[in-house]
């Protein structure tokens, strides 16, 4: 009896512990419902249509018509920017002409920011729009004008004619923290006020397309048609706006990409005053140091950017910097990596006067710069400029990834011009024929190597399956490779 007494007892404490867990975990968990209540009267819905021409040659009568690819399979162009640039069309027409008009329509979100009718979105959801409706959650819809937006930032700034609107409250980015819940608000796939939740995985993140952009990472649901809708932290403001997924499969895949509040509203402020956007310039090509790159610069580790080309008549020129040169601060502010520097740089004002602290020799050198316009005709001025299109012709083929020689690598190789440093290998062609982190490329199918862009250009050429002579420079001295390309590699 006292036996089968403590074994009721032992489950019965067993339970109340499991319960009592519960409950404090309960606790901890965040109540989304006053935010919801507050925020969701001034999310918007925004509909966009688009004349577009189709162009084609006649289809037979009786040939069966074009498929319709539906919404959100992993072929619509949605996913990849989800509701970006084009929305997907209606069907064409019966036999004759393949040819015509189409109305291409997209969906996103937006957000009202004042009671007279501003609203902000993506630029990718309003792009080459003929008609924007904005859709109230009190079932309005209206006719929005783009007062302004920028392509660079992904911000758009609309304005319908109503007043008295219920707006959002605007939060501070930068106080955000790793680990921090948030919550967005939209229409995935036009499921008006939809609300999903998750919390801050990453700050500062930048993409390949969006060198000026320190995009938050978070974990929340977006689906197509949250663009351009709000990310809110639980005091119902706004700390961003959700602009992208990343996705293998075309679905969400648990990372969500968020422009920062503080950033878009620079960009609003300068759209409503001046029209456009100014972003500040340096004038440099950088990439990141690798670990091979910091020894042969007798760095500790890693990091900064480095300076692989300075452009004539810049702000660096101006200053003084110098090709090799690593960028380690900006203004006080430390550089880890190359994708640090252009949203540093983009952000400064224009005509103000910078401190950019380099790495020269071994030893801190501070240059004093004033930060020039961006001009508008040319992205590659301020962004990472690591050699990015040779780099994804040669790690396609070859499986490597080469960068510009320094000053200090010709020196120590004794190479005066030409060649390319290897920073990467991956298993393939060039790992079978033995070329190594660290060689330089002089030779390729009996062509010199001028420089890295000239390189990925012979890559792509390459022919398959023949045997190919490489001449590279060791420190121990020169030496031929024979290297071929797999037809199914």
């Amino acid at each position: 009896m006292t036996s089968r007494w403590l074994r009721a007892f032992g489950l019965f404490s067993v339970v109340t512990c499991l319960w009592s867990m519960q409950l404090a975990q309960a606790g901890t968990l965040p109540d989304f419902t006053g935010v919801v209540v507050d925020v969701s009267p001034a999310v918007v819905n925004i509909s966009t249509t688009q004349k577009a021409k189709q162009k084609g040659q006649a289809r037979p009568h009786g040939a069966p018509q074009m498929p319709q690819m539906p919404e959100g399979t992993p072929f619509d162009e949605f996913f990849k920017r989800f509701f970006g640039e084009d929305g997907g069309g209606g069907g064409g027409g019966g036999g004759g002409d393949f040819g015509g008009e189409l109305d291409a329509k997209s969906l996103g979100s937006g957000f009202v920011i004042s009671a007279d009718g501003y609203v902000l979105t993506n630029n990718h959801v309003i792009k080459d729009a003929d008609e924007i409706i904005v859709r109230l959650s009190d079932r309005r819809e209206l006719v929005a004008k783009v007062v302004g937006s920028d392509e660079r930032s992904d911000v758009a700034l609309l304005k319908i004619e109503a007043s008295e609107l219920p707006t959002v409250k605007v939060g501070d980015s930068s106080k955000l923290k790793v680990g921090e819940w948030v919550l967005a608000i939209g229409s995935p796939f036009d499921f008006d006020h939809t609300v999903t939740a998750g919390i801050v995985s990453a700050l500062g993140r930048n993409l390949p397309s969006e060198n000026y952009v320190p995009f938050i990472q978070t974990d929340v649901a977006i689906n197509p048609g949250n663009s351009g809708g709000p990310l809110l932290n639980l005091d119902g403001e706004v700390v961003g706006i959700n602009s992208q997924i990343y996705s293998r499969t075309g679905g969400f895949m648990g990372l969500s990409f968020t422009i920062p509040i503080s950033l878009a509203m620079d960009v609003v402020n300068q759209l409503r005053t001046k029209g456009h956007v100014a972003r500040g310039w340096l004038g440099v090509l950088i990439q990141d140091v690798t670990r091979e790159l910091a020894e042969s610069f007798g760095m500790d580790k890693p990091g900064g950017a480095l300076v692989s080309q300075v452009m004539d008549e810049s702000p660096a020129k101006k200053a003084g910097f110098h090709v090799g040169d690593v960028i380690i601060e900006f203004n006080g502010k430390p550089v880890t990596n190359s994708a640090n520097l252009p949203p540093m740089v983009g952000a400064t004002e224009v005509g103000a006067k910078s401190i950019v602290t380099v790495l020269r020799d071994g030893k801190r050198v501070d240059l004093k710069t004033v930060i020039e316009e961006l001009p508008a005709d040319d992205d590659a001025k301020l962004a990472q400029a690591t050699p990015s299109a040779p780099k994804k012709a040669d790690v396609n083929r070859l499986k490597i990834s080469v960068a510009e020689l320094t000053p200090e690598q010709r020196k120590e190789l004794e190479i005066a011009h030409n060649g390319v440093v290897v920073n990467e290998v991956q298993p393939g062609p060039a790992m079978r024929a033995g070329i190594r982190t660290g060689d330089v490329i002089v030779k390729l199918n009996n062509e010199e190597i001028k420089d890295a862009k000239q390189f990925g250009k012979l890559v792509i050429g390459l022919p398959e399956e023949k045997n190919i002579a490489v001449l590279v420079q060791r420190r121990n001295g020169p030496v031929f490779l024979a290297m071929k390309l797999k037809a199914k590699e």
